[in-house]
């Protein structure tokens, strides 16, 4: 679903790059991710992440599901 998301997010308005920005802050530890989006001139409104805009007012919406690791799921071992 992760996958299919970034793929499909550009579709959804903004730019690509501030998607590809986010994607990264996303699969990055936390001062990274804080790195990439001061760079990319992200505001992130939400504590979560889940709400962002760029330097333009772009509005980005992030689904939980891409920003953290699910806990519900049952491991193959």
């Amino acid at each position: 679903m992760r996958d299919e998301f970034w793929e499909t997010a550009p579709y959804y308005g903004g730019q690509k790059e501030i998607w590809d920005a986010l994607r990264a802050a996303a699969e990055s530890d936390l001062n990274f991710a804080q790195t990439i989006v001061d760079s990319a001139g992200i505001v992130v409104t939400s504590a979560d992440m889940t709400t962002c805009y760029d330097e333009r007012g772009a509005k980005y919406e992030l689904p939980k599901f891409v920003l953290s690791e699910p806990i519900n799921l049952i491991r193959d071992s």
